[in-house]
Formats: structure tokens, C-alpha cells, sequence
């Protein structure tokens, strides 16, 4: 009898992965059969899209996990119907994407790329970029992304710091953790990436008083959720210098709406969510895997804490 796998996610998704999800379940060895539309009582797996039609989880009785398309989950963990295994989506693809992302920013600020490339004048001004082992990158949020980036950044000789709410340990990274390590790492905070999940204890993460204890003259790109800033808090840093420049891709309301003074601050680069994306072609491989441990009793990959929501 073949496995169901409900696609449970809006039609433009379905074109993008109908085709690299079944392919990925043969090569898993699957007999399944994979659609948007399978009885409730009938599926075995969802794979599923917070923003799809499917709230409701109770008539799924026979399903063993839900699989997340997406990275955050703070949409669907704490749907009081959905009582099966959640996994999160931590796609190799879209990974690979943030470390190339955040990387790319941080060498921007490192070395001082917007004097050349915004230039207007012609003024000659020869510099010399700091060596990377001479500034400190703070990094915080700990998980597969936040892990990733930090090697990334460590082998290219950065000094990286990493927070988390609870301890972590990284090879070639100072971590810290709670409250107190918080402060410890903003005060060494000369960049400082955020990539925590979007809970309600890490909402305005960084706040007037937070943002107060970076070094002057920091920088702050945000590849990871909207609320993690105190946006009016942020703004008055900006205008007093304290903080000299913010690049952010996600906000509490997308898309940016037009008349947000984040679009014309000069000390503000705003990008449109793109800082990485779930690959379809990788991330079918980890549904496609994580059905296979399903139906070999295996632990699922990613497996969400629901007390945390994360």
C-alpha cells in the first residue's frame, strides 16, 4: 500500500516541488503517493506551509509527522490540533544561501565597501582595512543557521562570538548564553548578526537598552526574523550614530510597507527577504528522509521542541 504524503501548502508551491519531491521519495526507496488533495484520515505524512489552507490537524488520525516546508515554525507550534511529531525544515540549500549571505555583509562592513561603491565624489582616499582576526563578530542564535555562519565566519579568521539562550558549544567560537552572556556579547558587538527564531522571548531582542551596549560605530544585519528589533529603537540609535548602519531583510510587516522610514534612512539597507530561501531540489531530500525514518521507526530529523517552539 503506497504511503500518502499530503502536500499541504499553496498551488505555486506544488508547481516548484511536485516534481523534486517524488523523484527524491523513489530515490529514498518509497512507494508513495504524493498530491495536494488525499482524505484526511487517509494521509500518513503532511508536508506542510504555514500560510496553507490545513489548520486544522485533528482529522488527520493516521498521519505521523507533519514535515515543515519552512525554516520558522512559530506559525504552527502552537496549534493546540497538531498533537503529532513537527519537524522544521533545515534545508542544506537554504543554509549554504544564509552563510553567503551574512558572509557577504559582514566583509562589506569589514572592509568599508560602501565608501567605494556609494561614492559620489572624486576624492582619492587610500585605506587599510583591518585584518578579520582583528574584528569581533557577534552572532546570535545558535542553531543550524547561527552555526553555520559562525564557521563560516571563523575561517576566515574573524574573531566570533555566539549567543543562545542556553549553552552551546562551537569549535574556534566564544559562546555565550542567558541574560548576562547577552550583555557580554553586545558590548563586543562590532557587527552583530541576528539569526534567533521569532518567540515571544526573544521579541525586541535588541531594544533601547540593548542597543546601548554595542560599541559606537556597530553594525547590525538582521537575516533572521522582523520582531527580534525594536524598530523605533533602532531608528533612534541610528540617528544618534551610536549604531552607524543596519541592513535588514525581514520585518514585522512584509512587504515593508513604502512609507516605513526604514526605506529612506541613509544609514539603512533594506533587501526584500532574500537572505535564503528553501531549495526545493534539497529540501525535498530531507522530506523525502525524514518519511523514510518515519516508516523504519527511525527519530525524525529536526524534530521541533514544542515547549520551547523551537
Amino acid at each position: 500500500m503506497p504511503i500518502n504524503v499530503l502536500f499541504a501548502a499553496r498551488p505555486d508551491r506544488w508547481d516548484t516541488y511536485e516534481n523534486p519531491l517524488k523523484s527524491a521519495l523513489g530515490q529514498a526507496g518509497l512507494d508513495a503517493h504524493l498530491s495536494m488533495d488525499i482524505r484526511a484520515d487517509k494521509v500518513d505524512y503532511i508536508v506542510y506551509a504555514p500560510n496553507s489552507d490545513v489548520q486544522d490537524f485533528a482529522p488527520f488520525t493516521r498521519a505521523k509527522a507533519v514535515l515543515n516546508l519552512w525554516a520558522g515554525v512559530e506559525n504552527v507550534v502552537g496549534n493546540q490540533t497538531l498533537n503529532i511529531p513537527l519537524a522544521r525544515m533545515v534545508d542544506p540549500g537554504l543554509t549554504k544561501g544564509m552563510v553567503e549571505w551574512v558572509t557577504g555583509h559582514v566583509l562589506r562592513y569589514h572592509l568599508g565597501m560602501d565608501i567605494d561603491v556609494l561614492r559620489k565624489d572624486t576624492l582619492w582616499e587610500p585605506r587599510t582595512p583591518p585584518l578579520a582576526q582583528e574584528r569581533s563578530v557577534v552572532v546570535l542564535g545558535l542553531g543550524a543557521l547561527g552555526h553555520a555562519v559562525t564557521q563560516s565566519l571563523v575561517n576566515l579568521g574573524f574573531e566570533v562570538t555566539g549567543w543562545s539562550r542556553s549553552p552551546k558549544d562551537i569549535e574556534g567560537v566564544s559562546c555565550l548564553h542567558g541574560t548576562d552572556g547577552l550583555r557580554a556579547a553586545l558590548g563586543r558587538a562590532e557587527i552583530a548578526v541576528l539569526l534567533l527564531p521569532d518567540t515571544p522571548a526573544t521579541e525586541n531582542t535588541l531594544n533601547a537598552e540593548t542597543l546601548a551596549l554595542m560599541p559606537k560605530g556597530a553594525r547590525i544585519i538582521n537575516p533572521g526574523r522582523g520582531p527580534l528589533i525594536d524598530d523605533d529603537a533602532l531608528l533612534a540609535a541610528l540617528d544618534k550614530r551610536h549604531i552607524s548602519h543596519a541592513t535588514l531583510d525581514v520585518f514585522r510587516v512584509e512587504p515593508l510597507p513604502s512609507d516605513h522610514p526604514y526605506w529612506v534612512h541613509p544609514n539603512v539597507t533594506v533587501t526584500p527577504h532574500i537572505a535564503a530561501e528553501t531549495r526545493a531540489s534539497t529540501a525535498s531530500q530531507v522530506i523525502a528522509e525524514n518519511v523514510r525514518r518515519g516508516e523504519s521507526g527511525q527519530e525524525f530529523l529536526h524534530l521541533v521542541d514544542r515547549t520551547l517552539g523551537y
